[in-house]
């Protein structure tokens, strides 16, 4: 069995861990922190979840019962996980990070769009962005993980494709996507009140978004060049999901290609993915259909056989966006079967 701690077990990250790991066979949760709520039983405040964790209660964080796990999972706002590594990766204990805390390998950068200095850049070089697709190897042999954030998972996998084999522009990408209201966290914000966020969609961080500058260092290494992309952001009246559309436009020399070729690269890219469908061309991926499982789907169209290419993808925010991609490097960390635990089909309706 893995021992497993949990810092920040009381948000939509945590609980969903929490749910996933439930029924992991090889995970054992034996720690779970929350300072404001030290003492309650898991199965109070998740009665989802009783039959599950009937003994574990919230505590205070602490180094050394922390470091005495086989790997702990931060599903903490950003900063926090910059306090804990160090000490958790000497004691040997592996760490994976839901939170944005070493997901950039520039930590001026990092600065920039966080608005706080750095607070661990000498662990940057050793942590391994952990977008399985991508970086399974590394994931093998990594200690320190930084999870994808939701918006890049899905924008990343739905144009690393035709960005590996050159074939569209890498300047003026479009990245129009919606996100369920999860995204936004358990914590009481205004914007996230029913009556704030039901019967109304909206646009928000414009060009000025947190995912943006991990957006486009992940589809920069892609492309082995610069990419320019925009990126919308829009709030939605759905709890959970992401459904990204993205433009490109082929390059001249690519033009040519035919719908069934450039099909072909995805299929091909993604054929032994357990954790990404391809659908078949001008399909359109519902988020309903990936609600609750950790899988992005995928499809392609073509208006007009144009060169503008529309890739559509949809994941659930909180597993392939988060928890669920958590627990998929945790597997692979560990030699397991990487959908172990995570082989939940989406619900409907």
């Amino acid at each position: 069995m893995i021992n497993l701690g949990i810092v920040g077990g009381t948000g939509y990250t945590g609980v969903e861990l929490l749910r996933l790991l439930a029924v992991h066979p090889e995970a054992n949760v034996k720690v779970i922190t929350s300072r404001s709520d030290a003492g309650t039983p898991v199965a109070d405040m998740f009665p989802s979840l009783r039959d599950h964790y009937k003994e574990l209660r919230f505590s205070e964080p602490d180094a050394e019962a922390l470091a005495a796990c086989d790997l702990v999972f931060f599903a903490t706002p950003h900063g926090v996980a910059h306090a804990l590594a160090a000490d958790l990766l000497a004691a040997g204990t592996r760490v994976v990070d839901l939170s944005a805390d070493f997901r950039l390998q520039d930590a001026a950068e990092w600065a920039k769009w966080y608005g706080q200095p750095h607070g661990a850049p000498e662990l940057l070089p050793q942590a391994v962005y952990g977008l399985p697709e991508v970086t399974r190897e590394k994931i093998q042999q990594a200690r320190l993980i930084a999870v994808p954030g939701c918006y890049p998972t899905a924008v990343q996998l739905g144009l690393i494709p035709l960005l590996e084999k050159k074939l569209i522009a890498t300047q003026g990408i479009i990245a129009d996507c919606k996100s369920g209201v999860s995204g936004a966290g358990r914590s009481a914000k205004v914007g996230s009140l029913f009556c704030e966020s039901a019967e109304s969609m909206k646009a928000y961080s414009v060009g000025k978004h947190r995912h943006h500058p991990e957006i486009t260092q992940g589809l920069s290494l892609a492309a082995a060049e610069p990419v320019g992309i925009t990126f919308v952001p829009h709030l939605t009246p759905m709890i959970r999901g992401i459904h990204a559309t993205l433009y490109v436009h082929l390059k001249p020399e690519q033009q040519q290609m035919s719908n069934a070729e450039l099909q072909a690269v995805f299929e091909e890219r993604y054929k032994d993915e357990p954790c990404v469908d391809v659908m078949p061309w001008e399909s359109c991926p519902e988020t309903r259909s990936v609600k609750g499982a950790n899988i992005c789907r995928l499809a392609l169209h073509r208006p007009h056989g144009s060169d503008l290419l529309v890739v559509l993808a949809v994941i659930d925010n909180l597993v392939k966006g988060a928890s669920g991609q958590a627990v998929q490097n945790m597997n692979i960390m560990f030699g397991l079967d990487e959908s172990t635990g995570l082989k939940f089909a989406g619900l409907l309706p």
